[in-house]
């Protein structure tokens, strides 16, 4: 586990903390991304290495995402991972981790049942998180339950994040719940859309309890993407894209990214932006088309 005066000295590095109390522990890249553009943009991107680069064995992944331009990375579960391996490939590439997976679809935070199995699992991956310096972990909703309304379901939700908020805090790593879609990607998820996730994080009310806000399940599930963020913006913890359709990189799709982008930053967003997509081409020429879509590279 990181110290605190360690914790601290990561928190500092962020710009301002927003109104809507959503913490910003980054400092802003200096890969070959951070261009005069990408800084009229002021936002970095964080590679998500489980979709990405997913031939090489995982911690050499953290290399290579620098070697592609990215300063930051994300992936999914660490329990099935060597979190020293990726503290230590993270130090030598002078990498970030945004955030992983703490808690999955299985067994749903939605039913009381699993509710003290994920106390447990939330502190030992706040633990992780700790180990590796990542200042948030994304946790899921869950699956539909058996015989319960979908309104019960969120309020079993609502119930299971005021358990673990204090361990959030004491941690001082954020949670962040995220929304899916269930018309593309998980057909029988409980929660989809922004307006039950915002209100979710509302009710919860801790600056360590915001939402992972992922631009793909959002414009499948209910689109006007810019119009959403202004109705939820304090809630928001971390931004996700993908391109729709594909799930690709931004400018593969129907997604005006560079507009968004834009929007982002008249909102105040100042984290890196997870690229939890897959590559249309290889990581090389996805990238650096990604880098053009954006505005960060000519």
């Amino acid at each position: 586990m990181t110290t605190k005066s360690t914790r601290r000295r990561f928190l500092q590095l962020g710009l301002a903390t927003c109104a809507a109390s959503s913490l910003s522990p980054f400092a802003k890249g200096v890969s070959s991304t951070n261009t005069t553009a990408n800084k009229a943009n002021r936002l970095d991107l964080a590679l998500n290495i489980e979709m990405w680069l997913y031939d090489l064995p995982f911690a050499q992944r953290i290399g290579k995402a620098k070697e592609l331009g990215f300063d930051f990375v994300e992936f999914w579960p660490w329990r099935n991972k060597n979190i020293g391996a990726i503290a230590a490939e993270c130090k030598k590439h002078q990498v970030k981790v945004t955030q992983f997976t703490g808690w999955g679809f299985t067994p749903g935070m939605n039913n009381p049942e699993n509710h003290q199995q994920f106390v447990a699992e939330i502190e030992a991956s706040c633990k992780a998180a700790n180990q590796i310096g990542a200042p948030m972990m994304t946790v899921v909703a869950g699956n539909d339950q058996p015989g319960m309304t979908q309104s019960e379901m969120h309020e079993n939700v609502i119930t299971g994040l005021n358990l673990v908020k204090d361990i959030a805090a004491k941690y001082e790593v954020m949670l962040i719940v995220e929304p899916m879609n269930i018309r593309r990607d998980h057909k029988g998820h409980c929660l989809y859309g922004s307006v039950d996730a915002v209100r979710i994080c509302r009710e919860v009310d801790s600056p360590w309890v915001k939402i992972n806000w992922d631009l793909y399940h959002m414009q499948i599930s209910e689109g006007d993407l810019c119009g959403r963020l202004n109705d939820g913006f304090d809630q928001v913890g971390y931004i996700q894209l993908a391109d729709h359709p594909g799930r690709n990189e931004p400018g593969t799709g129907e997604i005006n990214y560079s507009r968004v982008f834009a929007e982002l930053v008249k909102l105040g967003y100042d984290k890196p932006v997870g690229v939890e997509c897959s590559p249309s081409l290889s990581a090389v020429e996805s990238s650096q088309n990604m880098f053009r879509n954006l505005g960060m590279i000519e």
